[in-house]
């Protein structure tokens, strides 16, 4: 078992991107579930106008021998706050900082970006390891989004 940090102490918030916050714990489930987060605040910083990006970040992953703590992903997420990136190398960074963590058997991280300047930008990346979880990547990613959005939820 790890020690975790995060979870059950004070909570420190870092505004500036530290993918150093990130907190694993043993998987002891040997079979595929999904493990799904959702963080309808996620914040950033257009690299040019420096002006707040927001959006909400979809994380779904099958784990393999490890799992995130979900407090440190909290932590690890909200430390974008200040980070002046792109809405893709957000999504992007996101997505390898958790394969790092994690080594999972398959991850997929999906930004539903505000509109800014009439236009909102939805990035989505994936992951598979394996013969198995590298052709499920390769469907959802040839199968994602394929119908129309109604953008009056945004």
């Amino acid at each position: 078992m790890h020690e975790l940090k995060s979870l059950g102490n004070k909570t420190e918030y870092k505004f500036s991107y530290d993918k150093g916050i990130l907190e694993s714990f043993d998987n002891r489930h040997g079979n595929d579930y999904f493990i799904k987060f959702n963080c309808p605040e996620f914040t950033s910083l257009c690299p040019i106008t420096g002006q707040p990006d927001f959006a909400c970040v979809y994380i779904n992953y099958i784990a393999d021998k490890k799992c995130v703590e979900s407090k440190s992903l909290k932590l690890y997420l909200n430390s974008f706050r200040n980070h002046p990136e792109f809405h893709e190398n957000c999504i992007n960074t996101i997505m390898k900082d958790l394969i790092a963590l994690l080594d999972p058997r398959y991850i997929e991280v999906t930004g539903k970006f505000l509109p800014r300047g009439g236009i909102s930008i939805d990035p989505y990346a994936n992951y598979g390891k394996g013969e198995k979880y590298r052709k499920m990547a390769e469907y959802r990613m040839l199968n994602y989004d394929l119908s129309f959005e109604k953008v009056d939820n945004r």
